[in-house]
Order: structure tokens, then sequence, then C-alpha cells
């Protein structure tokens, strides 16, 4: 009879033990789960998603915007602006987030971070920031989308638009050269909308 007292309790401690593990078990899956969820949420808030740009002329008046959206193979850029002038038009990514009208020119030279030459027809080009001219019809409207695969919405990257201070999109009053120090001549800038978070 004794040994059967004795048989019971040592298998009730081994069936109490084994709930233990089993418990400490799912605590610690959780855990790893909580670190797993954790780490996509800060990726997520890294990697900015999508990002609205109001773009303004010289006159301080909104005359369309620019939806930037990160994709796998760089950024795409779509542009809906009405009364602008006809015809081709420079359009880039400045270097500062800061468009003090009329002339624009606090938004600094163009988005450079490896120190390129400007001009896709330049040797040691081009700019991060250098895209293809835009062509605004005859009622001043355009709607373009180009992906610049020079740069990213993901922060602390080099080419970051979203790097301390931000970034600008500029409109210049003429065609850029593709080829010319160190922008383009593609004239003055008559539009331009700051790139932040």
């Amino acid at each position: 009879m004794k040994r059967w007292t004795v048989l019971f309790a040592m298998l009730t401690i081994l069936l109490v033990l084994t709930a233990c593990n089993t418990s400490n078990g799912e605590n610690s899956s959780g855990s790893e789960n909580n670190g797993t969820m954790d780490n996509e949420e800060q990726q997520t808030e890294e990697t900015k998603e999508s990002i609205t740009v109001d773009m303004m002329n010289q006159e301080g008046e909104k005359v369309g915007t620019a939806e930037l959206e990160q994709q796998e193979d760089g950024t795409l850029i779509q542009l809906d602006a009405s009364n602008l002038p006809e015809g081709t038009h420079g359009f880039h990514i400045h270097e500062t987030g800061s468009c003090e009208a009329p002339d624009f020119k606090s938004a600094g030279g163009h988005f450079n971070p490896a120190n390129a030459d400007h001009g896709t027809m330049s040797e040691d080009g081009p700019h991060a920031g250098d895209m293809e001219n835009i062509e605004v019809s005859a009622d001043g409207t355009i709607q373009k989308e180009v992906v610049n695969e020079k740069v990213t919405l993901e922060a602390g990257k080099d080419n970051s638009l979203l790097k301390e201070g931000g970034t600008a999109l500029v409109i210049h009053a003429g065609a850029d050269d593709n080829s010319s120090q160190p922008s383009g001549d593609a004239g003055d800038r008559i539009a331009c909308g700051v790139i932040v978070e």
C-alpha cells in the first residue's frame, strides 16, 4: 500500500512539473512573437510608404500635388498640377526641404548624396535628384508618373528623401539639357514642394 502511495505522489509531482514547463514554453513563444511584431512595427515606422507634397508657385498659390510612394525598385512620384506655363520643364529633387517664394533658392542644389555630376548624359552622372523633363500641355496641366530608382523614403539611408531637414520637388521654367553643370541650365524655379514626413 505504501508503494502505491509513493508512486502516486511521484506521478502527481511529474504532472505538475510538466504543466509548469508547458506554461513557460507558451509564455516564451508569446515573447518571441511580440519581439517579431515589434521588429515589423519598427520597420514600418522607418519606411514611410507614401507622402503627399503640395506644389506651390512663385505667388504662393497651390498649383498641384505630388504623391510619393515607396516601391521595390525606387520611389514612385505622381505629379498632378495645373496653371503652369506650356512646354518642357526640368523636374528635380532638391537637397533642402524649404520652398521660400518667389525664387525657391532656399531649396538648395539638386539632391546629390553620391556627389555625382549632373545629367543622365554625363559620364559621372546623374544626381540622385535628376529626373526626366516634364511636358505641360497647352491648358497648363501635367499628369506625370516617374520612378526614381536612386532615392528612397526609408529613413536613415544616405539617399533618403526624408533626411534631416527634408528635401524638395522643383519645377523649372525651361528644359533640363541633361549635361550642363551644375544643374542642366533649366532656368528659374517656378514651382516647389517640400518633402517631409
